[in-house]
């Protein structure tokens, strides 16, 4: 599950940067593109719950690996904005597609034994694009490297948060006593 929290670290960092450049992208939707990033890796529900038993109760043939696609995160993603207000539908279903996408991107940098990803441009194409065979999915140094990058992002991005609402307010939260005005005027 590592490659599934690095999936999701991935979209943080890359929605929260980007959410300092452009208002459209707040925090609530930063979270909801995370969401999405989670969205491919519902191939793994086949641990729990085996293909060959949906398909027998559904009565047709059946394959989770559908969801690790590009169709398979438009489906997942149109069915989850559903349960959005119908003011917010487009707008959830953009990050969740997002988050999806750049999720299928990083399983493509992988290392497969072939040397070529999956099919994750389906229904686009079933071409399985080559690997640059990055990294490897249980090496622990590629989640220590997320959570570093994650973590400086997010020490980051409060600083901004603190410094834009002491601008808001004009106060600032530092200690004045160093600045001559005694301690019977600070404000606390």
């Amino acid at each position: 599950m590592a490659d599934l929290l690095t999936h999701v670290l991935a979209v943080y960092v890359v929605l929260t940067v980007a959410g300092w450049r452009t208002d459209r992208i707040a925090p609530p939707w930063v979270a909801v593109g995370m969401c999405g990033a989670a969205v491919p890796d519902l191939v793994k529900v086949d641990l729990l719950l085996d293909s060959a038993t949906v398909e027998t109760v559904l009565g047709v043939p059946f394959s989770w690996s559908a969801v690790s696609t590009l169709g398979g995160v438009g489906l997942v993603a149109g069915a989850v904005a559903l349960a959005f207000g119908p003011r917010h539908r487009r707008r959830a279903f953009g990050f969740l597609v997002a988050g999806g996408s750049l999720s299928l991107v990083l399983d493509g940098l992988r290392v497969f034994a072939d040397g070529r990803a999956g099919p994750w441009l389906y229904p686009v194409t079933w071409w399985r694009p080559p690997t640059p065979s990055l990294y490897v999915t249980s090496d622990p140094r590629v989640l220590a490297a997320a959570l570093l990058v994650a973590g400086a992002v997010f020490a980051v991005d409060r600083r901004r948060g603190d410094a834009a609402s002491e601008a808001e307010s004009g106060t600032d939260t530092g200690d004045r006593s160093d600045r001559g005005g005694g301690g019977a005027d600070r404000v606390r």
